[in-house]
């Protein structure tokens, strides 16, 4: 049986390929990365996925006339990789549906919040200013609309005295955590998503899984 792989889009520091990779590397992810995208050449993941070995690839965006074009290099590269799952790691571009539907169920992203709240940019921002006590993280299938898809897991935390800095930081320990947990979920056949819907073990969830404070609840 071949091993599963990987397709990483990225546009910037690559926090969450880094907490990938290392997944990768201690076997707590069975499946190879073969290869990094990025639309921008100085997105500082690109030299992080060269130090792991990783084959890395720029798409970029500014060498197009348009987005039409961009997208349909971006369709090509992708579709000659023929990877099992796409994981987009802070992939700053609004993808074509055509994409999207060729990928559809074999395409993760992840989102600072805890969906369906706070949906777009800016979360931690705009979840202090609305004054909520809880925050979080949520990975999910991606869909046509923006940060709408079926959600896998999500891990929350209680806020304390955050600013925005304080807050991103700790979501995003909390990311490092439940993205590749998930990842693992999909390569080793637990995870998949059937019209729309999730199942895990080959049943449909009832509640979806969440992590907080080292204890996981799996989906029932």
């Amino acid at each position: 049986m071949s091993t599963p792989s990987i397709v990483i889009l990225i546009s910037g520091s690559g926090s969450n390929l880094q907490a990938i990779i290392d997944a990768v590397a201690e076997q707590r992810i069975h499946a190879q990365i073969s290869a990094v995208i990025s639309n921008r050449p100085d997105a500082l993941g690109l030299e992080k996925a060269k130090i792991a070995g990783i084959n890395t690839i720029v798409i970029d965006h500014t060498h197009f006339d348009g987005r039409e074009q961009f997208d349909e290099a971006l369709i090509k590269q992708v579709a000659e990789l023929n990877p099992d799952l796409v994981v987009l790691a802070g992939f700053m571009r609004i993808l074509p549906e055509k994409f999207i539907k060729q990928y559809e169920g074999r395409m993760l992203n992840i989102h600072p919040s805890l969906l369906p709240e706070f949906k777009g940019l800016h979360t931690h921002r705009r979840v202090l200013e609305a004054d909520h006590k809880q925050h979080g993280a949520s990975v999910h299938f991606v869909s046509n609309e923006l940060d709408s898809g079926a959600i896998v897991i999500q891990a929350s935390l209680n806020i304390q005295d955050d600013d925005e800095t304080s807050l991103a930081a700790r979501v995003l320990k909390l990311e490092h955590i439940i993205y590749p947990l998930a990842i693992e979920w999909f390569v080793t056949g637990r995870l998949s998503l059937i019209n729309n819907r999730v199942y895990f073990d080959n049943k449909p969830i009832k509640e979806i899984a969440s992590w907080q404070s080292s204890t996981l609840s799996l989906p029932r």
